[in-house]
């Protein structure tokens, strides 16, 4: 059974509405097909009504949304399930939190990478919510290593709360395993596209986050800290995460516009989590797109636009 947020509930209303006409014109043999066509125009008009006027907060709701498609549900249909996952950092264990593997893109190898989260209480445990180890970032840089060496593009899909805060990964190095991904991948010779699909919080996402394209899906959030916990330090309460994922401008709209993304994928009117397929589309016509302008540029100009890019970011004058 399909989920509702507190704003989607006026549509869940009239879906209902619109089932028992169906459902009584099923046991009466009634003709009710101006009241259903009706009953739909309602439900299209209010559907745009309320997603075309998100909050910021509404935005992060959504990003988190139970029924939103993760990673491997993004990878599996792209790849048409054309999809070979890889295991292990090569030194600690495999992060369940961060998956990664070649699949094939439209007739050519890519290298996938990204964090999973779980679709039910068993599997976000087994995931740990999303949020990678050292290991994970570890494991992720081996792979990308591993795409430069046979020269295939890098594409990472984020949806994470963040990096994993326990005192073991910080015993392994946390800070460390983040700061090397992010140097490394400023120096990567082959493209690499970052894509936002959900929560990009802070180093956890920032660890598999540097590109030559970094682009957030319509209804996903980019930010150093969740509306929750800047909330929690600012006014010791979450009362006020509303007000504070104004303050952050931390949608897909904020950030394009001070520069700090190249791009916004377009989600379905009534956003991912209600029609899959759509939103799969777009992503992969996004990649094939970025590619198409990537790869005829020669590895040296590509790092070097790279740090340029980076370099350029909150930069005042």
């Amino acid at each position: 059974m399909a989920t509702y947020l507190d704003f989607e509930e006026p549509l869940l209303a009239l879906e209902e509405q619109i089932e028992q006409t169906k459902e009584i014109g099923a046991s009466t043999e009634v003709d009710m097909t101006d009241k259903i066509n009706e009953l739909e125009k309602k439900l299209k008009a209010k559907t745009k009504e309320i997603f075309t006027k998100l909050s910021p907060w509404q935005r992060v709701q959504l990003s988190r949304h139970p029924d939103r498609p993760y990673t491997l549900e993004y990878i599996k249909a792209m790849t048409k399930g054309e999809f070979q996952e890889l295991h292990g950092d090569r030194n600690v264990k495999d992060d369940k939190a961060i998956v990664g593997g070649f699949g094939m893109l439209d007739g050519r190898s890519v290298m996938f990478i990204g964090q999973q989260k779980g679709v039910n209480t068993k599997m976000r445990q087994f995931r740990n919510f999303g949020m990678a180890n050292p290991e994970g970032y570890r494991k992720a840089l081996r792979l990308m290593k591993m795409a430069e060496k046979f020269n295939k593009p890098i594409v990472t899909l984020i949806d994470t709360p963040g990096a994993f805060p326990g005192l073991e990964a910080e015993e392994r190095g946390q800070g460390e395993a983040i700061a090397r991904n992010i140097y490394e991948m400023m120096r990567l010779k082959v493209p690499v596209i970052c894509i936002i699909i959900g929560e990009g919080a802070s180093g956890g996402a920032l660890g598999i986050g540097v590109g030559d394209k970094v682009v957030m899906m319509e209804n996903s959030w980019y930010s150093v800290i969740s509306p929750e916990n800047c909330s929690t330090i600012l006014w010791r309460s979450w009362d006020y995460k509303e007000v504070a994922a104004e303050a952050l401008k931390l949608t897909s709209t904020d950030m394009k516009k001070n520069k700090l993304i190249d791009d916004i994928i377009k989600e379905p009117l009534n956003g991912a989590h209600r029609d899959r397929e759509t939103a799969f589309a777009n992503v992969q016509k996004a990649i094939l797109g970025y590619l198409k302008e990537l790869d005829p540029i020669e590895p040296t100009k590509r790092i070097n636009d790279r740090i340029e890019k980076y370099s350029k970011m909150g930069v005042y004058k």
